[in-house]
This record gives C-alpha cells, structure tokens and sequence, in this order.
C-alpha cells in the first residue's frame, strides 16, 4: 500500500481492538429488575472511546449512535463482554462497531449476543479541534465486510442529514419558525 503525503501511516484494525468484561450488580437495575440500558449504553461508549483513542492515538469525543440495538435482556449476575473495534476511518472520524455478550458469572456455558452499536467518534487537538486520524486496514474478510457496511452507513448519514437540512430550510422559506 503506498502512503499518500501527509496522511498518517495506516493502522490494522487489530491495533485497537478491545474487550471490556464488567459484572452487573443491582446497582444496574431498572424497574423491571434486568439491567438498564443506559447501564449498557455507557459500556458501550466506553469501550468505543477506548479503540477510537488507540485508533487514532489520542483523545476522541463521540459524535454520535447510528444505532443501537438491545436483542436481549442483560441480568444482574450477568458478566457483561463488550467488544468493539475501528470499523472505518475518514478524515479526522471513525466509526467503531460494538458487539455486547454476556454469560452468567457462575456458570461455563458460552456468552450469548445480547447487543450491537455503531458509533462515530472524532479525534480532537488539545483544543478541542477535530485532528486527523490514520486509515483503518482492515485484516480480514469479516473486517472488510465491516468497512464496506460502514461506508453504507455513512453514505446514509450524510444523505440524512442533508435531506432534513434542505427540509428545515424549505420550512423557513415558507414562513415556518420550528
């Protein structure tokens, strides 16, 4: 792979990979006594924030959730694995995938998917400026497949946007204060 000048030198998506294993506790319940999904929706954060500061070697805000999918309820007893990794990178963003398991914390049967996200973070300076981030290299088929649906994603992002830009706009040129 040639390097283009000025880009940074790319990384393989195993370079900031992780895993983040926490036990649920009462503390994590909701009304219904299963673990809240806000509970799970900052591991989440927090572990994606842990790849996108390894990806791009320094600090990353969260710009936001694509998606965020609950497929099944998380216990208290529940050791909680979230996976995630550097799916796509532009230039100063990256989307991180996360995968959410869990097993129960006595027992040795296999942990089963209990959650999925998407989320895209940008790299920031000290002051808070976005910086630019080093191109993803995917390594496997599985992780090509993930940078190819995260250029989908991102292509719907945009054209979402812009559509409810262009909505907002026709509004006001109407005469519609909303």
């Amino acid at each position: 792979m040639t390097q283009i000048p000025g880009e940074l030198p790319g990384k393989p998506t195993a370079a900031s990979r992780t895993t983040l294993s926490h036990i649920m506790t009462a503390n994590d319940t909701n009304l219904l006594g299963t673990v809240h999904g806000g509970v799970i929706m900052k591991l989440v954060d927090d572990a994606a924030g842990a790849v996108a500061g390894r990806h791009s070697g320094g600090a990353a805000v969260t710009a936001s959730m694509d998606e965020m999918a609950f497929l099944a309820p998380v216990r208290v007893g529940d050791l909680v694995h979230v996976k995630a990794q550097c799916n796509w990178t532009g230039r100063s963003s990256m989307e991180i995938g996360v995968r959410v398991l869990a097993e129960r914390w006595n027992e040795s049967t296999p942990a089963t998917q209990v959650g999925s996200a998407y989320l895209v973070f940008t790299a920031v300076d000290s002051e808070g400026k976005p910086r630019q981030v080093p191109p993803v290299l995917p390594e496997t088929e599985r992780d090509e497949r993930r940078y190819q649906e995260a250029q989908i994603r991102r292509t719907h992002r945009l054209a979402r946007r812009q559509a409810i830009m262009a909505l907002r706009e026709e509004r006001a040129a109407q005469g519609f204060d909303d």
